[in-house]
C-alpha cells in the first residue's frame, strides 16, 4: 500500500484567483483589473466592488459545476505531483467545498493532467478544528499540504503539515497557529523539492 499525500486544492492545485476573475468576467461582462497581485484573498487582489443582493446572487451563481471543472492550474503543480507519484505516493485532494462538486474538481483536475487518484470534499466553515480534520484522521497520509492555516488546526499530530504560504498581503498564515505547521513552501513545487530532496539531508 502506497503511501497517501494529501493536497489542498485551491491556491496549491488550482489558481482560484484567476478563476475567480473569470467568474467576475461571466456575471458582470467584464474581467476585473488587478489591484493587489501580493493580495491573499480575491476581493482584494481584483479591483470588485463589494455585492449584495441580485448582485451577490448572480455572482454566486457563476460558482457552480462549469466553474469547478475549469480552474486553471498553479504553475508547476501538475509536474510536482508526477514527481510525487514517481517516488511512491498516492496523492489525494482534501478540499474545502460543497459534495456536489466533487465529481467536477475531480475532472478539473484530470483535465490538467494531476494525477490525483480521488477528491474528497469536506465543510468549509468555520471552527476552532479544521473541516478537514475527521477526512485526515481516516486517510492518514504521511503529510498534507495547505494554503490555508486555520485548515490546519486539530489535525492528527502524526501527519506532516506543510503550509504553502503564497501571496502575504492579508494572508491568514502568521500567528500562534505557525506552531502547527511542521514545514512552509513558497508553492507546491517548493514543497515536493523540499519532500522528496532535502527533508533527509537537512
Amino acid at each position: 500500500m502506497k503511501p497517501i499525500i494529501a493536497l489542498d486544492a485551491d491556491g496549491v492545485l488550482v489558481n482560484y484567483h484567476h478563476a475567480y476573475a473569470d467568474a467576475w468576467a461571466r456575471a458582470f461582462g467584464a474581467r476585473p483589473a488587478v489591484r493587489d497581485p501580493e493580495a491573499y484573498w480575491p476581493m482584494d487582489r481584483w479591483q470588485v466592488r463589494r455585492l449584495d443582493g441580485d448582485e451577490l446572487e448572480a455572482f454566486r451563481a457563476c460558482f457552480d459545476a462549469a466553474f469547478w471543472s475549469s480552474i486553471p492550474a498553479m504553475a508547476g503543480a501538475v509536474e510536482a505531483c508526477h514527481e510525487l507519484v514517481a517516488a511512491g505516493y498516492e496523492l489525494v485532494c482534501v478540499t474545502a467545498m460543497e459534495l456536489h462538486f466533487e465529481t467536477a474538481r475531480l475532472h478539473n483536475l484530470h483535465s490538467h493532467g494531476f494525477p490525483i487518484s480521488r477528491v474528497i470534499a469536506t465543510a468549509n466553515a468555520a471552527a476552532k478544528v479544521s473541516p478537514k480534520a475527521a477526512a485526515l484522521r481516516e486517510l492518514r497520509p504521511v503529510a498534507f499540504v495547505d494554503d490555508y492555516l486555520p485548515y490546519l488546526r486539530g489535525i492528527p499530530e502524526d501527519i506532516h503539515a506543510a503550509l504553502v504560504l503564497r501571496e502575504p498581503n492579508g494572508s491568514p498564515n502568521r500567528g500562534d497557529g505557525l506552531s502547527r505547521v511542521d514545514s512552509q513552501h513558497a508553492n507546491l513545487a517548493d514543497f515536493a523539492r523540499w519532500w522528496l530532496n532535502e527533508r533527509g539531508s537537512g
